[in-house]
């Protein structure tokens, strides 16, 4: 599979945020064995980059890796080398979108609004994150209406009780953060298994 059929099929993207680099190992295999595939390490997190780059070389084979938080095309071109596969923004700069189709991954720029949501897919993106998604599901149907061939993925306000209602409102893929992993999320044995049982919980949900 391509990284977008990818993306497409597994949908869940667990958002690492702010966690310390030496627990990532253990917090994307707890997440794997829970059932998902998608983790994004977002860029304001300590050696965001190194820790990308690990993650593609040890766990390339069960994870599709990521980058978010992304706001420069120079950002981009530096975590694709790094290994990740596809590109996540909280905004729509059409530079950062570019580079990435360039190299190959896979353009998730966020956006809000119908004009902004429109001009990112014009301007190349596979998928436009829907950002901030606390607005709540009905506002993704309402833009689905009207844009039905634009693919969205809420972020930001997604959670188990929620994700359910944004599946029937149309959306492809959802970014979820610390209803996931906390950023200060523990690797001791009974909190790694905790988020493998959340995981497991997530991905049950669009079945």
């Amino acid at each position: 599979m391509t990284p977008l059929e990818q993306i497409l099929r597994y949908k869940i993207v667990a958002i690492l945020r702010g966690c310390e680099p030496e627990r990532v190992p253990d917090i994307a295999d707890a997440l794997v064995n829970g059932g998902v595939r998608l983790l994004e390490v977002t860029l304001n997190s300590r050696d965001a980059f190194e820790v990308i780059r690990k993650l593609a070389d040890t766990m390339s084979d069960r994870l599709l890796v990521g980058a978010g938080t992304v706001t420069t095309p120079e950002e981009a071109e530096i975590a694709i080398d790094a290994g990740a596969r596809f590109v996540l923004s909280p905004v729509f700069d059409p530079d950062t979108i570019r580079v990435t189709k360039e190299l190959g991954a896979v353009s998730i720029p966020g956006a809000f609004t119908a004009t902004e949501i429109m001009a990112a897919w014009r301007n190349g993106a596979d998928i436009v994150k829907v950002f901030p998604a606390s607005i709540g599901a009905a506002y993704l149907s309402n833009l689905r209406g009207p844009l039905p061939q634009i693919r969205l993925m809420p972020t930001g306000g997604v959670n188990l009780h929620n994700i359910r209602e944004f599946r029937a409102a149309g959306a492809v893929a959802y970014g979820i953060g610390s209803a996931l992993v906390p950023a200060g999320q523990e690797t001791n044995t009974e909190a790694l298994e905790r988020l493998r049982l959340r995981a497991i919980e997530y991905t049950k949900m669009l079945v």
